[in-house]
């Protein structure tokens, strides 16, 4: 079994206001609809926000994802990811979880279809590779979601800082899968990237 891991409580400074409200041309918010794509793959979706976020908060109740609160999203991506890895194995005292798909919140051209093909990767090499992460990669770049074995949650717990997984996890040595998708590259951090990916994905 492997659960969604969703980190969506950063403080969005570049954008001027919380991008994850920001309307999408189906007139969803960009956080839902990237709660809804994982939804599809992941029966289970973790979802890290920070303190009194309503916002995020009645939307992870809308796909019944499990909210976990960062205190402090200051401190960057790594406390982010190590708030949700401390609530998985919290929740999961038997260790049925052995793995997470880790993706990030405002990266709206991230397929079902790319983490469905993370998920099944990594289950599929758990039990020959049980600590070897899983990364897509575009035209010779790595980019997201990525799959992380529960052999790195420990190391994961002490994360902290804006680096995330990146300072954390080898990832030189990952099992690569080459995708024909540049939306695992494209992350929103302003109002003119979020313009440029809806202008780009109308004439696809």
């Amino acid at each position: 079994m492997l659960a969604g891991l969703i980190l969506a409580a950063g403080q969005a400074r570049r954008f001027g206001s919380d991008k994850r409200q920001a309307s999408l041309p189906d007139g969803r918010s960009l956080l839902a609809h990237t709660l809804s794509t994982y939804r599809t793959v992941c029966d289970t979706l973790y979802v890290v926000i920070g303190p009194d976020d309503a916002f995020a908060q009645a939307l992870c109740k809308e796909w019944e994802c499990r909210a976990v609160v960062n205190p402090q999203p200051e401190q960057g991506m790594g406390s982010s990811l190590a708030c949700g890895i401390q609530a998985i194995k919290h929740d999961d005292p038997t260790d049925a979880i052995r793995g997470v798909i880790v993706g990030l919140a405002d990266m709206p051209g991230v397929s079902p279809q790319v983490i469905q093909l993370v998920q099944q990767t990594l289950q599929d090499r758990a039990s020959s590779y049980p600590d070897q992460p899983v990364v897509p990669r575009h035209q010779g770049r790595l980019g997201h979601p990525r799959g992380i074995p529960r052999a790195w949650f420990d190391t994961l717990l002490h994360l902290t800082g804006d680096q995330g997984a990146r300072s954390a996890i080898p990832w030189d040595q990952a099992h690569v899968l080459d995708v024909n998708e540049p939306g695992i590259l494209i992350d929103i951090d302003t109002p003119a990237d979020l313009d440029q990916w809806v202008n780009e994905k109308s004439t696809r």
